[in-house]
This record gives structure tokens, C-alpha cells and sequence, in this order.
């Protein structure tokens, strides 16, 4: 018998994800994508797999070493229309359920995504990007190397970069297509200067839903509002007021009702989503979720999943029910709705529900769920008993090689005596009597939350020995609007008093802990409040700071949302530097004595690499004990999506860090 091991940074190339479920229309059938990483290419893979929910066998629809996604089901359960990167830029793809190669429908010179079926059957609409000159016949050429020509960027938005797609092209903005099927006919049914992302076509073929933000100043406004396109008028007719952000729009069967998510920022971008319904029989709309407090949608954070995408509102054909997603107190649930005013979950169980897709005729799901043990995988539910039955094991074989440590769910007194939840993991190997070294991990965003789901990074440094400790203190959401807005304007408060009354529980409840072996380890946010740790307290004997921010006042002027971010979640602008200054984490460098390795992307723009290259200067500079690592072409989101080797490295980098300071 071969002893299990725990999980290391290289078994990321052994592990898979699963998601994106869509069920049939008929209910009988789901397809959805698998995604790995190929060891050779150094690259993630997805493809579609589908099962028969009669015979719950799970099969290959799509091969190749390609990215496939989107994929939507035609109205009469046929065919399945996906995006896939196989030639290239993405494009649209149909492929017959009775076999034989995907039909390319698209060959768009950008590229096509988010596809919709009309409800006939005989057309898809998709959203394409359009540049100066652009037309929606201009072909993509496969494998064609630019040598583009060096040219100086012109800038005269604030607005000319995001983390996720680099320097924005302003000449370039996103519109809505229709391909005819059967002819192969293009045909763009919105121009402009604006961006408009696609929604859902309505059950009567009059319209498709799509949400744009068309103020003139786009640098001042945070808003995005649904619209309705005409198709035979080629009219769009909008919906909400222009008074905050909503997006994911979901039609009723009967094209009556459409549901959509978003808020009215009231608390800025710390603001719980909530579900609306619009009622177009008499033009109005009401916000379902107004007495609720838990956010609607998916707010986990985590570090392994590929591919997950947030799924809709879900209407039962009655055109008066419905399911949502809500996080909730360290889970994401599945709520069931109606009309006339009842609201319950359906599944509420200790785990992530990260996608989930409706057989509309009756009360059964298919669920994407991960659970601290399970990495994820897919579960035909039933919505009224909670029964559930598993039908992917994806990562079954390798979960038998290896031992993972169990979260415990603690709750402590935080500051002010609100209370906290949080979880401990026991290192491998643990045995009675003996003391281990603690770990403190912290969250980013601040508004995200750690759940009962798989996390990678935790169970890697619980296999090295090392009892890890993670807790969703104030600005998490899942505990109610006042808990989660409580952060704003106070960075480094009572944020950094909930994790040491965290460490404080810890050390008090749990007596295998070293107190003198104490880590602290965080990105984004977490990087951010692990140099205001070692700033403020001496306790941590390492630390190590990822994708952070150092400097609030520099910080404005060099993110792609510092800008507003400062004044939202800092509450000062450039007109009060001394409070900028009193929350920046590098004006307490002189007192930071941890040692500290800093991890930090060369094209992180939401945090941009400046934040890090200050404080190693500084720390450097006082001869203090430092490192900083930098990971060339790689943007804020690389310990979740980043390239796989680099993903090791990171994980590498961390765990060892520890081994030699802990």
C-alpha cells in the first residue's frame, strides 16, 4: 500500500476543472467544458463534453489542444453552438448533436463571441469588436504574424487601460451581429461609439436584450443599463434609469418578464446585487431581493477553477418562477423564486455552487460544486428534495494519490464584538502534542469571500507541514451590507483588528500552534493588508506580499481604477494627501521587521508593479530582510489563470519562503 501525499505546485498539470453546465431543452441531456493544462504546450485546453442524464456517461464532443467555451444549446436541443480559438481569433462554431465536424459560422476579422440562438433555429446573434474602417465582412487570416509598425499611443481618456485587455483601442468598440445560418448572411444590427455586450434573444424573436453604458463621459460614469433592440425596428429602448450598474439579463418564457442583476451603488462598488424583474406588459420594474441581505451572484474567491461563468437567473416554464445564485455566509446557494414574492433556498449545503443550468420542465439542475475536498465536479439535482446525484469524478484518480487536510469553520469576536467566520486547516501529518508553524492567508478585493471550496495554494502548504488559517473579515461579502461597506475609509482599522483577533482565537483554541512561527501571506487587497501587518506588529516571523499596494497617493495615478478606487473604498482623493498617506502601509516601512518576499506581475494594471519596486527600494534601502520576484507578461489574475509555469513558480516561491523563515 502506497502512503497518500499531499498536494504540491506541480500537480496543478494533473488537476481538471469542470463548468459551464447547460442543459438540454428538453432536459435530458447537458453539455459542458473540460479544462486542463497540457504539460507539453504549457497551455490550458477546454473542450465540450456531454452526458445523457438517462445514462449518465460522460463523452468527448470537441477535441484538439484549442480553448472552447460559450457553449448554448439551439431551441430544439440539435445543436450546439460554442466559441472556440481553433483557427486562431475566437469564432462561433456549430456542431450537429448527431455527429460530424463543428461548422465554422463565423470568420470574423476580431473575432466573435457570446452566441444566441434565435428561437427559430435559423440564425445566431453574437457580439464583434469594430475598428476604425472595420467591417463585419473583413476576414480573419489564420496564423497571421503582424509586424506591426512601433507608434506612438495617443491618450485622452482615463480610461485607456484595464488589467484584463491591456491599452484599450479607442477606435474600437463592441457591436451586435446576426450569421444566418443557412445562407451564411452577416448582417450588424448596431453601430457607434459605444460598447455594447450582447444579452439573450426573447422567446418571440422581437428582441435581444444587451447592456451598454452610453454616457457621453464614460472616464465619470459607473453605471451600465439594459436595453431592449427592436430587431424589426432596429431600435434599442432602455429599460433602467441610468442609475447604476446591471448586467445578465434573463427573459421569461412567455417574453413578458426579464430579469437582470445589479444595484444602484448605493454604497459604491461595496453595494449588494440584487435581481430586478421588468415587467414590459407594464413597462415596470421590481427589485425582487430588496428586503434580502446577501449579494445575488457568485462573489468566491479562489485559485484553481478555469472557466467558470456566472449563471443567469433561471425561469421555470411558468413564466412565474424562478432560481438564482446568492452568496451567503461562506456558500453560494441556489435560491428559489416567483412572482408573487416567495424567496427560499433550495441548496444550501456547506459548499461553492459555481455554475448551474435548469431542466425548465421541472424542478432539476444540473450544478457545478466544488467543497473543500473536491476540486469540483457536476451533480444532477433535485431542486425540491436536495438530493443529488453525482456525474463527473474528474479528478477522482488523482484525489486517491493524495491527502488533503479538511477545513474546521470557526466564528470569533472580531472588532467591536461583530462577529467573524472563518476556517483552520490542521498541517499533514499532524500529530498530538507536537507544535506547527500557522500561516494567516487574506483575501483581495476587499468584497470577495473565502467559501467551502477547493483552494489549491492552502492544501499545497498544509502538505509542507504548515496549519493554515483563513477568515472573511469586514468588507467580505456573504455577512450583510453593513459588514461588508464597514471597510470603506477605514484601511488598516478594524479590517486588520478582525485578523488579529483571528490569530488571537487561533492561538488560544488550537494548542498544536507555535506562537513564534507565524506566517501572513495575501494578494491585491491581501498584499495590501500583509504590508500594513508587518507595519504594525512584530508577531509574524514571514511574510509574503503578492500583487499588493504599497501607496495610495501613487496608487491614484497609476492603476487602471485608482482614479475612483481611492476616492470609494479610501474616501480621499488628491485634495487629502495626509489621509492617502496615513493608509499607505510604506509609511510605516521604518517599523516592518518580517522578513518579506514580494511576488508582483510585470503587467498587473490593476495593481501595477510600481506599488511593489517602492517598497523593496525602501526596505532595501533600510537594509531590512526582503525579495522581490517579478513574473514577466503576466497580469493581476496569475495565481488563478495565469501561465502554468509561472503558477508554479508562485506557489513554489511562497511555500518556500516560509520553510526558510518559518
Amino acid at each position: 500500500m502506497t502512503l497518500k501525499q499531499g498536494v504540491q505546485p506541480e500537480d496543478l498539470y494533473q488537476l481538471k476543472s469542470v463548468a459551464d453546465p447547460q442543459v438540454s431543452p428538453d432536459g435530458t441531456e447537458v453539455v459542458y467544458v473540460e479544462t486542463h493544462i497540457d504539460e507539453k504546450k504549457k497551455d490550458y485546453v477546454s473542450n465540450l463534453f456531454y452526458i445523457n442524464l438517462n445514462e449518465k456517461n460522460p463523452q468527448q464532443w470537441t477535441f484538439g489542444e484549442d480553448k472552447t467555451n460559450s457553449p448554448v444549446w439551439s431551441p430544439d436541443g440539435s445543436r450546439i453552438a460554442f466559441v472556440s480559438t481553433r483557427n486562431g481569433k475566437p469564432q462561433i462554431f456549430v456542431l450537429s448533436k448527431a455527429g460530424g465536424e463543428a461548422k465554422q459560422v463565423t470568420n470574423c476579422k476580431n473575432g466573435a463571441t457570446s452566441p444566441t440562438w434565435s428561437p427559430c433555429g435559423e440564425k445566431i446573434a453574437f457580439s464583434v469588436k469594430l475598428g476604425k474602417d472595420e467591417s463585419i465582412y473583413d476576414k480573419a487570416e489564420k496564423d497571421q504574424k503582424e509586424d506591426k509598425e512601433l507608434k506612438p499611443l495617443e491618450i485622452e481618456k482615463m480610461k485607456y487601460k484595464s488589467d484584463a485587455a491591456g491599452f484599450i483601442d479607442m477606435e474600437q468598440f463592441s457591436q451586435i451581429a446576426i450569421v444566418h445560418l443557412e445562407s451564411g448572411e452577416l448582417e450588424l444590427v448596431t453601430e457607434g461609439k459605444h460598447n455594447l455586450q450582447l444579452g439573450k434573444w426573447s422567446p418571440n424573436g422581437k428582441y435581444l436584450s444587451y447592456i451598454a453604458d452610453l454616457t457621453e463621459d464614460l472616464d465619470f460614469s459607473f453605471i451600465s443599463d439594459i436595453y431592449l433592440l427592436d430587431l424589426e425596428t432596429k431600435h434599442g429602448r432602455k429599460l433602467t434609469e441610468g442609475t447604476g450598474m446591471f448586467y445578465q439579463t434573463s427573459w421569461s418564457p412567455n417574453s413578458r418578464f426579464i430579469a437582470y442583476v445589479g444595484s444602484e451603488r448605493e454604497f459604491e462598488n461595496a453595494t449588494h446585487a440584487k435581481l430586478w424583474i421588468y415587467d414590459l406588459e407594464n413597462n415596470n420594474q421590481t427589485c425582487v431581493t430588496s428586503d434580502f441581505d446577501a449579494p445575488v451572484g457568485d462573489f468566491v474567491v479562489g485559485d484553481f477553477l478555469q472557466g467558470v461563468v456566472a449563471p443567469h437567473v433561471q425561469w421555470l416554464e411558468d413564466s412565474k418562477s424562478f432560481y438564482f445564485q446568492v452568496t451567503d455566509r461562506g456558500n453560494t446557494a441556489i435560491y428559489f423564486g416567483n412572482l408573487s414574492g416567495e424567496l427560499y433556498p433550495t441548496m444550501n449545503d456547506e459548499q461553492y455552487v459555481y455554475g448551474f443550468s435548469l431542466d425548465h420542465k421541472n424542478d432539476k439542475a444540473v450544478a457545478a460544486i466544488s467543497t473543500t475536498t473536491n476540486p469540483g465536479d457536476l451533480f444532477y439535482v433535485n431542486l425540491n428534495t436536495g438530493e443529488k446525484e453525482q456525474l463527473t469524478k474528474v479528478n477522482e484518480e488523482f484525489l486517491k494519490t493524495r491527502e488533503l487536510s479538511v477545513p474546521e469553520a470557526i466564528e470569533y469576536e472580531g472588532a467591536d464584538g461583530w462577529k467573524v467566520s472563518g476556517w483552520m486547516m490542521k498541517p499533514l501529518g499532524y500529530e498530538e502534542g507536537e507544535k506547527y508553524p500557522l500561516i494567516l492567508e487574506i483575501h483581495g478585493g476587499p468584497h470577495a469571500m473565502y467559501a467551502n471550496s477547493y483552494f489549491n495554494e492552502f492544501q499545497i502548504l498544509a502538505a509542507q507541514g504548515y496549519a493554515v488559517l483563513f477568515t472573511n473579515p469586514r468588507g467580505s461579502h456573504g455577512y450583510g451590507q453593513k459588514f461588508v461597506d464597514a471597510v470603506r475609509g477605514d484601511y488598516g482599522g478594524n479590517d486588520y483588528n478582525d485578523l488579529m483577533a483571528a490569530v488571537d482565537y487561533a492561538l488560544k483554541h488550537y494548542d498544536f500552534i507555535d506562537k513564534n512561527r507565524l506566517g501572513v501571506t495575501g494578494g491585491s487587497y491581501g498584499g495590501f493588508m500583509t504590508n500594513w501587518i508587518v507595519g504594525h506588529t512584530n508577531r509574524f516571523k514571514a511574510a509574503v506580499t503578492q500583487r499588493c499596494i504599497s501607496n495610495w497617493i501613487s496608487f491614484y495615478g497609476v492603476s487602471d481604477i485608482g482614479y475612483y478606487f481611492n476616492d470609494w473604498q479610501i474616501q480621499a482623493g488628491l485634495d487629502n494627501i495626509e489621509k492617502l498617506w496615513n493608509h499607505s502601509p510604506l509609511k510605516y516601512v521604518d517599523n516592518m521587521q518580517t522578513p518579506l518576499l514580494i511576488l508582483h506581475s510585470e503587467k498587473d494594471y490593476r495593481c501595477p508593479i510600481e506599488q511593489a519596486e517602492q517598497l523593496f527600494i525602501a526596505l532595501k534601502h533600510r537594509k531590512k530582510e526582503t525579495k522581490f520576484v517579478r513574473f514577466p507578461e503576466s497580469n493581476h489574475e496569475l495565481s488563478r489563470s495565469g501561465k502554468p509555469t509561472l503558477r508554479i513558480n508562485r506557489l513554489e516561491y511562497i511555500r518556500d519562503w516560509f520553510v526558510e523563515y518559518l
